[in-house]
């Protein structure tokens, strides 16, 4: 799937009408269709089915039929009130920036269906029934309110599961662990394990001139950047002859007139002008998309940032909960170390001939390090617990970082954490503990192992 289809997906997965709207468009076609066919039946079903079928009169079918639209309404309503609690709760104590995992959970959204789809079959199958008074003589269809009686018993135990899931979704490691699973998702698709790194950040090649070589590209929207189309830009910049960067990274905020991304011409002689310039600036904004909230699409630092809400969150004074910050830096720290054996960076896209054509701005590990630590070092820093988890994340990573390519970085952060420890009032048991894992961690692990 392209990232056109990626952001498609996405968008569609992450509201809760599309489900629920085709399960009512379908109810009505099923309940329109199902009547017809019980009158062609009529007397031509064998009586071992028959039996299984509906068998009361014009009221009785009514009364089921107005029982189970009645109740159905009923229970969509409270279903659609928990979910909004649900939702409350989560971004009242965790994050707000979690409300896109619960808007994209497949039961809510198949539970509403079902309780939508069955309420309007039952109403659709309810105006096909005659009584004797009525033109035509009295007509039941029984397929049709045995469905519906199916269908009603079918909404109960949705109803059933529905709670079930409400209450493991409201579980704060359940919603730290689709955080999780997600932000794997996107750190493949955006870093593939099988693509050679690219650590090193790429800067346009020195061109004769004079210095204003670059020019730049200035953004036509506010929001936050969520997707780059990378053959867009490569076809853009093959028609312009130049070479285009972007110079944000996913996840990043744009605002509209403030330059984006910068390009220069293929060969010396400088970058594009007038026109071909003003065209490449519009087919460069058109090959990238901007919300109004991030997404995953391709923001790897996205489900970073909601791992650290969680644990800044925990660490408030309101809530002081340290054990679940401990166990998002668990998180944070295997999201690290899954990456830091591919070197995350700014990437390259090559044309046919081999020329690089767009460079695009991608997270690099020192950032997402800080990303993971900032708000945990400045929060909880007091409490032994996390410091100790935030120093056993640098010696996981340390550990993974075979080449030593991070070190420096390692090193700047565990100054840092060592100059959190020497403000913070620990006992002298528990500084003693901190004070030799943090000799342990600035000791790599695989080095003392040799």
């Amino acid at each position: 799937m392209n990232r056109r289809g990626q952001r498609l997906k996405d968008a569609l997965r992450t509201q809760l009408w599309p489900v629920p709207a085709l399960a009512v468009v379908l109810a009505v076609v099923l309940g329109a269709v199902l009547p017809p066919l019980d009158a062609a039946l009529d007397g031509h079903m064998p009586a071992a089915l028959a039996a299984w079928l509906f068998g009361g009169g014009p009221e009785a079918a009514r009364s089921v039929l107005q029982a189970v639209s009645g109740s159905l309404i009923t229970v969509t309503s409270l279903t659609f009130s928990l979910t909004v609690v649900t939702l409350q709760l989560a971004s009242s104590q965790f994050s707000p920036r979690l409300l896109r995992t619960f808007s994209r959970d497949r039961v809510v959204h198949l539970t509403l269906a079902l309780f939508l789809a069955t309420f309007a079959y039952a109403l659709t199958v309810l105006r096909s029934i005659r009584t004797g008074e009525d033109d035509g003589g009295a007509f039941v269809p029984e397929i049709a309110v045995t469905v519906a009686f199916v269908l009603a018993v079918a909404s109960v135990m949705g109803l059933v599961v529905f709670l079930a899931h409400l209450a493991r979704e409201l579980r704060v490691e359940t919603m730290m662990h689709r955080v999780h699973a997600e932000a794997v998702e996107t750190a493949d698709v955006v870093f593939p394990p099988d693509a050679p790194g690219q650590p090193e950040l790429l800067e346009p090649p020195e061109l004769p001139g004079p210095p204003a070589a670059t020019a730049v590209v200035e953004a036509e929207a506010s929001g936050f950047l969520t997707a780059v189309d990378e053959a867009a830009l490569l076809e853009a910049a093959r028609s312009a002859g130049a070479v285009v960067r972007i110079d944000r990274e996913p996840g990043t905020s744009l605002i509209r007139g403030v330059p984006f991304a910068s390009v220069w011409g293929l060969e010396p002689g400088g970058p594009p002008e007038g026109e071909v310039l003003a065209r490449l600036g519009k087919e460069i904004n058109a090959a990238v998309t901007v919300g109004y909230e991030r997404t995953s699409v391709q923001d790897v630092g996205f489900g970073f940032r909601q791992l650290a809400d969680v644990a800044s969150r925990a660490l408030s004074p309101g809530i002081n909960d340290p054990t679940t910050a401990a166990h998002a830096l668990g998180h944070l720290s295997s999201l690290l170390c899954r990456l830091v054996e591919r070197a995350p960076g700014p990437r390259a896209v090559t044309d046919p001939e081999g020329r690089v054509r767009v460079i695009l701005a991608l997270p690099q590990l020192a950032g997402l390090l800080d990303l993971a630590l900032c708000q945990p070092r400045l929060y909880g820093s007091k409490d032994p617990v996390v410091m100790a988890r935030m120093l056993q994340l640098l010696c996981e990573v340390s550990w993974l970082d075979h080449v030593g390519r991070y070190r420096p970085v390692l090193s700047a952060q565990l100054a840092q954490l060592r100059q959190a420890m020497d403000a913070a009032d620990y006992s002298d048991a528990d500084r003693r503990s901190l004070e030799q894992l943090a000799c342990e961690t600035a000791a790599r692990p695989r080095d003392s192992a040799q």
